[in-house]
C-alpha cells in the first residue's frame, strides 16, 4: 500500500518508496527489512548523539511525567527557566535573552522581524531590508526563502512572493586564510553597506560554514570583519547557527573560533540532540533593551504554540549535560583528525577528474563534485554497502553524530571515497 506521507525535496513522477526505519543504536538506524545503516548525515545534521541515547530518552520519559505542554503566554515553567539560563551561559556575552520557537526556520524569522522592529524602535523606521549572502540557505518558510541565495538556491519558483532583500557575494577565502586574504571578500561586503546600509537592518549569516547552499567553509577573520562593518554601519549582525552550533564547526559555537558576539543568535537542530523539534532566538541586551518602552509597537509580536515546550526545553538540557560532562569537543576533534586524513589528505580523491575540491571543518567534510550528475546513484551505492548518504546536489557530504566510532567514521570516508576511485576504475 502506497504511503500518504508526502516526502520533503521529492519529485513524485521519480521517487522510489521510502525505506521504513523502525529503531535506532548510536549511530546506526534500522530498516523494517531489516538492514543496519551508518547514518552518515545524522538525520540532517541534528541528532549529535546518535538514536536511542538512555539519558537523553529518560529526560523525555520523565518530563512527560510531569508536564507535556504548557503555552508561554502569561505563564512559565521550570524546564524553558533553567534551559534559558543554561544558553545565557554558554553562548558569547551579552547574549542575555531567549525567544523560544519550534524550528530553525521559525527561528530566523523570529531574529528577522526582531532586527526590523529594533531598527523602528531605535529611531530608523527606514531600515526594512535585510542583507544576506550568496550561497545562503537559511530555511523554507517564506521569510527565510527571501534570504537564501536567489541564484542557485531552490526557491526561484516562488520569487513573486518573496520580499526582495541585498545580497553580498558569498565569502571565497577558506578557514585558514590570511587577513590579507579575506580582505577582498570584506571589501565586497563593505560595497554593499555603502550603497544600502541606510535601508538594512540586519546583516544575515551562517558563520564560517554555509551549510545546504554547497558547505562554503569560510574564515573566522570574515567574521570579525563583519562584526566591525555592522557596526560602522549601524546594521545588526545576526548568526544563523541552526547547522553550526552545539560543536560542528570544532568549538560549542561558530561564533566562538572569531571570539565575535553577534547581535542575535538562533539555534535549533542540535539544541535538542535532534530529539524533538525546538528553537532558540537569542538577543544581545541592546536588542532586547529597546524593547522597552510604553507605545504598542514595543511588544514583540510572535508567539508560536508550541515555543519552549516542557519536553523539547528538559531534553536540550540533558543534551547540553552530555555534551559538556563526556567532552564532546574532544570527540569532535577526534572526528575532525580523520576526516583530515581520510579525506582532504587523500592526493588520489583530491585528483580525481569528477572531484572539484574536498573540504574538512570540525564534524564536517564534503566532497565537491563536477557536477550532480557525477553523484547520481550514490545513495544506493552507499546504503548497499551499509551507510546512509544523501547529497545535495554536487556535494557529497558526512555531517556525522559525534559518538561515531572511529572505525564507523572509517567506514564512511571509504565508501565515499569508493564511489568516486571505483567508479570509472
Amino acid at each position: 500500500m502506497t504511503s500518504p506521507v508526502w516526502h520533503p525535496y521529492a519529485h513524485l513522477k521519480t521517487q522510489t518508496p521510502a525505506p521504513k526505519v523502525v529503531g535506532g543504536e548510536g549511530a546506526h538506524f534500522t530498516l523494517e527489512s531489516g538492514e543496519r545503516l551508518l547514518d552518515a548525515t545524522c538525520s540532517w545534521w541534528c541528532m549529535i548523539h546518535g538514536y536511542r541515547h538512555p539519558r537523553l530518552v529518560n529526560a523525555i520519559r520523565e518530563q512527560a511525567g510531569e508536564l507535556c505542554h504548557v503555552m508561554l503566554g502569561g505563564l512559565t515553567h521550570e524546564p524553558a527557566d533553567r534551559l534559558a539560563r543554561e544558553l545565557v551561559r554558554i553562548t558569547p556575552e551579552g547574549l542575555n535573552h531567549v525567544f523560544y520557537s519550534d524550528s530553525g526556520s521559525v527561528g530566523m524569522e523570529v531574529a528577522m522581524k526582531m532586527a526590523l522592529q529594533y531598527q523602528v524602535l531605535t529611531g530608523h523606521p527606514e531600515k526594512q531590508r535585510m542583507l544576506s549572502l550568496m550561497k545562503a540557505y537559511h530555511g523554507d518558510t517564506t521569510g527565510c526563502m527571501a534570504v537564501c541565495d536567489p541564484e542557485e538556491g531552490m526557491h526561484s519558483l516562488f520569487s513573486s512572493l518573496l520580499p526582495e532583500h541585498h545580497f553580498a557575494p558569498a565569502p571565497k577565502a577558506g578557514f585558514d586564510a590570511t587577513p590579507d586574504q579575506v580582505a577582498l571578500d570584506l571589501a565586497a561586503l563593505r560595497e554593499v553597506l555603502v550603497r544600502h546600509h541606510h535601508e538594512i537592518a540586519a546583516l544575515l549569516m551562517e558563520p564560517l560554514l554555509q551549510a545546504a547552499g554547497g558547505l562554503n567553509m569560510t574564515s573566522p577573520e570574515y567574521l570579525r570583519g563583519a562584526r566591525a562593518l555592522c557596526d560602522e554601519f549601524g546594521v545588526l549582525l545576526i548568526f544563523d547557527e541552526v547547522a553550526t552550533g552545539f560543536g560542528r564547526t570544532g568549538k560549542l559555537f561558530a561564533a566562538d573560533h572569531a571570539e565575535v558576539t553577534p547581535d542575535i543568535m538562533v539555534l535549533s537542530k542540535g539544541l535538542t540532540g535532534g530529539y524533538l523539534g525546538h528553537a532558540a532566538t537569542l538577543a544581545h541586551d541592546r536588542v532586547h533593551d529597546a524593547f522597552i518602552g510604553d507605545s504598542e509597537h514595543h511588544a514583540f509580536m510572535h508567539g508560536p504554540t508550541f515555543m519552549g515546550n516542557p519536553l523539547a526545553c528538559r531534553v536540550a538540557l540533558e543534551s547540553l549535560r552530555v555534551f559538556e560532562e563526556e567532552d564532546y569537543l574532544g570527540k569532535i576533534a577526534t572526528l575532525n583528525g580523520l576526516l583530515q586524513r581520510e579525506l582532504r589528505d587523500d592526493k588520489t580523491l583530491n585528483g580525481h577528474p569528477d572531484v572539484a575540491d574536498v573540504r574538512v571543518l570540525g564534524a564536517t567534510a564534503v566532497i565537491e563534485a563536477r557536477s550532480a550528475q557525477a553523484l547520481k546513484g550514490v545513495g544506493d551505492f552507499a546504503r548497499q554497502r551499509g551507510v546512509w548518504l544523501r547529497p545535495i546536489g554536487r556535494f557529497l557530504y558526512t555531517m556525522p553524530a559525534y559518538i561515531t566510532s572511529e572505525p564507523e567514521m572509517t567506514h564512511i570516508t571509504d565508501v565515499m571515497k569508493a564511489w568516486f576511485l571505483t567508479r570509472n576504475a
